[in-house]
């Protein structure tokens, strides 16, 4: 069970007046330091765009709601004041892009910070979100929080629930979940990693290898694959007496006994004891195994 109280992150939330992501009508946040709420903001934004009645039907809010408020422009500074340097958290990533775009119509700089996404975290945590109800209501419903949805600040709220839940749950903390979110939602399983064959490059200083990927990596399977081909390795997607080179996810490669390892991880160790030359290695190794081949071909 993680301790929360090393987790500080600021989850947030846009609406906006039409299908232009741009147009954000309302913004809300709450922000976390060592698994206490600090600071929680909301404001209602001059979108300087028309109002769409289905945007409307949604959140409710209209060309009234918003007049006197504040535009983005105004509001830019403080929002990098909150934002730079965090990890900013948003239920998919409808509402980074909302604030990329908008920050583009006005010519601002973005935000910096480190983005995660909720929808992603809760999707890697229950396995009754992992392919479907993954949207922010139904998560809520599923943990029991309660909340008016499409207000952006109760929306935040239950963006920050979710994620802290996931911690709880998951035993990750903050960097454990910006790593994890890019591996597949069930390490091993899904990705179309059990289709992901390459033949090697022939010219490559690793031509003759046979390698495979097991685990939960931080790079997408599709991309590992085309990294190893490109030094020569043939990539393959089980685990047999012809492989040479295993590629374990650094979260996995500790899981040293027991079924905890893959089924591709104990079917090496098993051809391993048996007499065959398969050399394991974590994701980071890997990568750096390629970094070198390339900068020495």
């Amino acid at each position: 069970m993680q301790d929360i109280e090393n987790i500080s992150f600021v989850a947030l939330d846009v609406e906006t007046a039409n299908a232009n992501m741009a147009s954000i009508c309302q913004i809300g946040l709450v922000e976390y330091v060592d698994g206490r709420l600090v600071h929680e903001w909301k404001s209602f934004i001059d979108p300087e765009d028309y109002f769409d009645g289905l945007n409307i039907s949604i959140h409710g809010i209209t060309e009234e709601t918003v007049d006197g408020s504040p535009t983005l422009l105004d509001l830019s500074e403080k929002l990098r004041s909150i934002l730079d340097g965090k990890v900013a958290v948003c239920h998919t990533h409808f509402d980074r892009v909302a604030i990329s775009q908008a920050c583009r119509r006005y010519k601002i700089a973005v935000p910096n910070c480190s983005w995660l996404d909720s929808a992603r975290v809760a999707r890697r945590t229950w396995i009754d979100c992992a392919w479907k109800g993954y949207g922010l209501s139904p998560v809520s419903k599923m943990l029991g929080f309660q909340f008016k949805h499409h207000d952006a600040l109760e929306d935040a709220k239950a963006c920050a629930h979710i994620l802290i839940k996931a911690c709880k749950e998951k035993g990750l903390d903050i960097d454990g979940w910006l790593s994890r979110v890019r591996g597949p939602i069930i390490p091993g399983v899904g990705g179309g990693s059990a289709a992901i064959r390459r033949e090697g490059n022939p010219d490559g200083e690793l031509a003759g290898e046979l390698l495979v990927f097991t685990g939960a990596l931080e790079i997408c399977r599709q991309e590992a694959a085309n990294l190893a081909a490109s030094v020569g390795c043939q990539v393959a997607p089980s685990v047999t007496q012809k492989t040479t080179i295993l590629v374990v996810g650094d979260q996995d490669i500790s899981k040293l006994a027991g079924h905890d390892k893959s089924a591709k991880h104990r079917k090496a160790a098993e051809l391993i004891s048996q007499g065959a030359p398969i050399r394991i290695i974590g994701e980071s190794d890997f990568k750096e195994l390629v970094r070198l081949t390339h900068e020495y071909a």
